[in-house]
This record gives C-alpha cells, structure tokens and sequence, in this order.
C-alpha cells in the first residue's frame, strides 16, 4: 500500500479517534469544569399508549456548552433498550426550557405497560449533570397530565430515540440480538 495514501486517509482519522480519548483535564481545559445541572423536570407519570410522552425540562450549564440530552429507558421484562442523544442545539447551550419527546403511536400492547426515564445533560467536555427518574404508567382510562403553568417553555427540544416494545406471546430476548 502506498504510505503517501496511508498518511492521507488513515492518520487523520486516528488523530479524530484518539481527540475523543483525551483525558477528563485536557476537555476541561478546552471546554471548562463547569458542569450542567437539571433545575427542573416534569413528565406525567400516566397517559395513553399512543399518545405523545412530553418530558419538561429547565437547565442550565456555566460554561454554556451543553451538548446532548442522554436518555436511558428501562421496562420491566424487557432486556436494555439503546441509550437515546438528543442533541442541544447551539442557542440552547448555556440554558434550555423546553421539552423532549417520545412517540408511542403505532406500537400494540403497551396498555399496563411501565416505563422509567433517566435523562441527563451532557456537556462538551463530557461532565454529565444528575439524573433525573421519571416514571410512566400506561392505560387506556388515563390521560397526560400538563406541566405545572409559567415553568416551561411549550418548545420542542428534540425526540427521545428509542422505539418502545411490548412484551407480548412469543416475545424473547433473542429477538433483540
């Protein structure tokens, strides 16, 4: 192989893949040492399978580099769902109001299903903010509770990437693999 094209395509890419390996003290000397905080949060803890899960949240970051809403779903009887990112957007990084989102419609068998929510803010440098728990009741009686007035702004901030599932007859972990 030809090292002028080894030097060319291949190094930059270890150079990109060893940046994100950079020690906790050399991001914040870049990005600072400041680290995001969750002020508040709300979600209701019962709705509808099929309706739309707003999750409010207010925070804010000193250094003003938030970069990414983290989101981890557990469900009893079902294996790990992926983590879901939800980027901040860049007017957003030193304070967001607003709400993530995620889509139930379309998915059968969520009726008395439970679900629970970890969502987190993660800075540049890789800090991430304390979790917040928000549990979720499904049931076809039970409507979507709104926030409480004047906290939030009614702003969509980005979908939680996570397609939920029903444990169902037939359902397995291998299906997952």
């Amino acid at each position: 192989m030809d090292k002028k094209f080894l030097a060319v395509l291949v190094l930059p890419f270890l150079a990109l893949g060893c940046a994100a390996l950079e020690p906790i003290e050399v991001r914040e000397q870049i990005h600072g040492k400041g680290v995001p905080v969750i002020t508040q949060s709300f979600a209701s803890k019962q709705m509808r399978p099929g309706d739309t899960w707003k999750v409010y949240l207010n925070a804010s970051d000193p250094d003003g580099d938030m970069k990414n809403i983290v989101c981890a779903i557990e469900q009893p009887g079902m294996p790990t769902y992926p983590v879901s990112f939800t980027k901040i957007k860049e007017v957003n990084r030193k304070e967001l109001s607003g709400y993530i989102y995620l889509n139930t419609g379309g998915i059968q068998g969520l009726n008395w299903v439970n679900i629970t929510l970890t969502a987190q803010v993660q800075d540049k440098a890789g800090h991430l903010s304390q979790p917040v728990v928000l549990p979720l009741s499904f049931n076809w009686r039970f409507k979507q509770e709104a926030p409480p007035p004047g906290i939030f702004q009614e702003k969509e901030l980005g979908p939680i990437m996570i397609i939920l599932r029903a444990i169902s007859d037939g359902d397995s972990m291998k299906d997952w693999d």
